[in-house]
């Protein structure tokens, strides 16, 4: 099952992703559906209000999480590639909710930044509430996976040794377009399955890996981070992101006004932006 939040003209709507078109569940967006108890059962026979897909409008796949958590250094080309060594333990930030955007939405490029780079992640989202969860548990509080671009004004964020400050921009992440369950991919990431995770730069290739380079994988990640707090429906866990960073390259690449940026997950799909300077 695929679900996403679209705009409409009387305001976000949660839909189920039926090839050529999308259904309405009933719900105000896929955070709502989720919080449902029955939320797999109820969008599987939502027959509500239909849309052409070609035209959806994606709003952020959640508007409003309440969790939004990443993983830095989580890649083992990306932290060779940044001159680290591996983590012991999940390097861990977050993001807030007004840093997110749509899956077409353009990116914010704020003036106050000459280096915002791209991240191309898997991005886990929560269905059930979990707590101090074993393996099991965390498998099953696993609703699906979506994309989202790490956005980071690089600048900021080496400001200090915290990330927060580089990482959570308002109008700079996209997440997105669709939650997609592990019984639409060509492979599962919580059985340590290999999708190829990538990015492209204005055409040219950019970041091009599989999932399967993760240090920590997405069942370890959700089991440490439910020690640490409850994680509840629709908090989205970012995984980090492979080699290939715009930060990391010589000369470096960053985005700029005009550049389209397409972040995308095998089987899971893509987020397509344009960046813009923020006059």
């Amino acid at each position: 099952m695929r679900l996403a939040t679209i705009r409409t003209a009387t305001g976000h709507r949660a839909v189920r992703l039926d090839g050529d078109s999308a259904v309405e569940t009933g719900e105000a967006d896929v955070r709502a559906l989720l919080e449902r108890p029955d939320w797999a059962e109820h969008a599987a026979n939502a027959d509500g209000p239909v849309h052409d897909a070609a035209g959806l409008d994606h709003a952020p796949l959640i508007p409003s999480p309440e969790k939004i958590i990443c993983v830095g250094l989580n890649y083992r080309d990306h932290v060779q590639e940044m001159g680290n060594e591996l983590p012991e333990y999940p390097t861990l930030f977050a993001k807030f909710a007004p840093s997110l955007i749509g899956a077409r939405d353009e990116i914010e490029l704020p003036p106050q930044s000459e280096r915002v780079d791209y991240e191309a992640e898997l991005t886990v989202v929560i269905g059930r509430s979990v707590r101090h969860a074993d393996a099991e548990a965390a498998r099953a509080a696993i609703a699906g996976y979506t994309v989202l671009n790490d956005v980071s004004m690089r600048d900021y964020q080496r400001r200090t040794k915290q990330f927060l400050q580089g990482k959570t921009w308002e109008h700079s992440t996209p997440l997105g377009p669709a939650l997609v369950t592990a019984d639409e991919l060509p492979a599962d990431p919580a059985d340590g399955g290999a999708l190829r995770i990538s990015s492209e730069l204005s055409g040219e290739i950019m970041q091009d890996s599989t999932t399967d380079q993760l240090v920590f994988g997405v069942v370890d990640l959700v089991v440490y981070l439910s020690t640490i707090l409850t994680l509840n429906p629709g908090d989205v866990i970012a995984t980090g992101t492979p080699g290939g960073v715009g930060d990391a390259r010589t000369p470096p690449r960053y985005l700029t006004d005009g550049s389209e940026i397409v972040t995308s997950v095998e089987g899971v799909g893509e987020c397509r932006n344009v960046a813009r300077a923020v006059p």
